[in-house]
This record gives C-alpha cells, sequence and structure tokens, in this order.
C-alpha cells in the first residue's frame, strides 16, 4: 500500500496573511459568529480536553481557552504555531506538530476535537474524517462550505470572487451537501448532527463592500428572516459518537 498524502493545507491559514481576512469591522464580526455558535454547540461538556487538528488560524483555541477548555492545537509544521504564540499566553494551550492524517494519539484521546478551515481543502476527506473521529471520546466540530446555499454557484463564481477578495489567500474549495458530511461521519459511527449555519450572504461580498454597518444589519436581517438557517453558510457541524 502507498503511503497517505501528507496533509498541509493548514500552512495557508496559520498564516499572519491568510490571517488579514478576519481583520477590521467584518472579520471581527465573522469571528464572533463563529465563536458563539462554537461554544454553543460545544456547552454539553464544560471545561472538556480539546484537539483543534489545523488550528493554527488561532481563531478557536483563545476562546476556547478563555471559557475554561484544556485546549491542545495540533499542526502540520512547527509553522503553524506561530500565530498561536504571539497571542496566547505560555501555558494557556498545548501545541503538537504531527501527521494530520495520523494523529500520534491513542483512541478517544480528547474529549471533542474541532477541525475548521480543513475539510474543505484535504485530499481525502474520508480518511481525515475516520482519524478526527478516532481520537474523540464524545463529539467532533467542524465545518464546511454548504452547497445548499450561493456556494452551489461557485465554481461558476470564483472568478468573481477573486476579484472581489483582493486576498491572495482566496483558493478553490470543495462544498458539500450536509448528508454528504453526514455520511462521513456516520461511517464512524457518528451521528445526532447538529448544525449552526453561519451567513446568508456570501463573505467574499462582506469584504469586498467593507462595511461592519451592512454586514450587521444584512446578515441581522437575512437570519430573522429564516433565511441563514435554510441556506447560511459556512456550517458548523457537530457530530456525536453513538457508541
Amino acid at each position: 500500500m502507498s503511503p497517505h498524502h501528507r496533509e498541509d493545507c493548514d500552512l495557508v491559514t496559520a498564516s499572519e496573511e491568510y490571517a488579514q481576512r478576519f481583520t477590521g469591522a467584518v472579520g471581527a464580526y465573522f469571528l464572533r459568529v463563529q465563536t458563539a455558535r462554537t461554544l454553543e454547540l460545544m456547552t454539553p461538556w464544560p471545561g472538556a480536553k480539546v484537539l483543534d487538528v489545523g488550528g493554527g488560524h488561532a481563531q478557536l483555541a483563545p476562546p476556547l481557552s478563555q471559557a475554561g477548555y484544556q485546549v491542545t492545537v495540533a499542526g502540520s509544521s512547527d509553522a503553524c504555531a506561530q500565530r498561536l504564540e504571539h497571542l496566547m499566553p505560555p501555558g494557556s494551550y498545548e501545541f503538537q506538530p504531527v501527521d494530520l492524517m495520523e494523529l500520534p494519539w491513542p483512541d478517544q484521546s480528547f474529549d471533542l476535537v474541532l477541525s475548521y478551515r480543513m475539510l474543505t481543502h484535504v485530499v481525502d476527506p474520508i480518511c481525515y474524517t475516520a482519524e478526527l473521529c478516532r481520537v474523540a471520546r464524545h463529539a467532533v466540530l467542524v465545518d464546511y462550505p454548504a452547497k445548499r446555499s450561493f456556494n452551489l454557484v461557485a465554481d461558476s463564481l470564483f472568478k468573481a470572487k477573486e476579484s472581489l477578495d483582493a486576498n491572495q489567500h482566496t483558493r478553490p474549495f470543495v462544498s458539500f451537501w450536509d448528508d454528504e458530511v453526514d455520511g462521513l461521519f456516520a461511517a464512524q459511527g457518528f451521528g445526532n448532527p447538529a448544525r449552526r449555519r453561519q451567513h446568508f450572504w456570501p463573505m467574499a461580498l462582506h469584504r469586498a463592500l467593507g462595511s461592519g454597518g451592512f454586514t450587521r444589519f444584512s446578515e441581522g436581517l437575512a437570519r430573522g428572516l429564516g433565511l441563514t438557517s435554510l441556506l447560511g453558510s459556512p456550517v458548523i457541524l457537530r457530530s456525536e459518537r453513538l457508541a
């Protein structure tokens, strides 16, 4: 059997350049929504031992640590620790460079496993999901771009998205139907999916306009009308171990 592909797509998301996508009022809004939805889904396990796979982007580790969770971040190389070192005090988290497709921990080593900004970019989502599930005792949380949204036409609009979003780290990505992602987890004995859909309008549109007021108003209106719960993206999914 040939060796598996060693995944390193987190090198982009862990970079300072990528972090510029989440600066300013619009970026701060994106992160507030993501943090609130994540903490909501983690409520049943206060103070849990958490593994954040590919979390060198430092979007989750700081707020989770502040909320009392025991956080370990796994990255594909030491370079993925740089933002964490700048943003978090020593001793508030652990970082370990690993093979993301062959995690070094025993089965069910962590209460919860998180992996954001990864599923849409990994070469082998089946094997990647299996590894996340293997080390999770209770549940796995991932995010993904939903096809049931504006991403349904993402391929045809990607060039337009690139023109809207000047950041060089705009990358092609894979969108998923909800049942596709559910199937990845069901194959590992996980289920009881709980979803939180984050934004109705494309994030690239908000970045292009650069208006925190417009973003708050338009997304609040869409949420109030029920559009976000129907067609929002990205989706945060929590899938629980069934046995």
